[in-house]
């Protein structure tokens, strides 16, 4: 059976509680959820969804990288908005950081 290997690669925010944020078996790669937290100070990189949905992708970005991958090979993002009125201003910003691709996608209003 294969090894589950798990990381926190640095530059993403600190987990707040007893977990990884990467999950890597094989080259299926699992990545767990996490805010739009600045990852040198901890708090929230801004006060609206836009610069707080491009540092949760950029944090994506770090981790993939860090476990061989990136972007543009991600199959599927589960956004949570906690206002779904975001909903424009995240979607730029997810098209700004995630460029052509289009991997499937659930919002969800929180």
């Amino acid at each position: 059976m294969p090894t589950v290997e798990t990381s926190t690669p640095p530059g993403t925010p600190a987990p707040i509680g007893p977990y990884s944020h990467i999950a890597k078996v094989g080259t299926a790669i699992t990545i767990g959820g996490t805010a739009g937290f600045d990852p040198v100070t901890g708090a929230l990189v801004g006060t609206g969804v836009a610069s707080q949905t491009r540092r949760i992708l950029e944090s994506f970005r770090v981790m993939l990288e860090s476990a061989g991958s990136d972007l543009a090979h991600v199959v599927h993002i589960h956004v949570f908005l906690l206002h779904m009125s975001d909903f424009d201003a995240m979607n730029r910003a997810y098209v700004e950081m995630m460029g052509d691709h289009r991997p499937a996608r659930t919002v969800i209003g929180v």
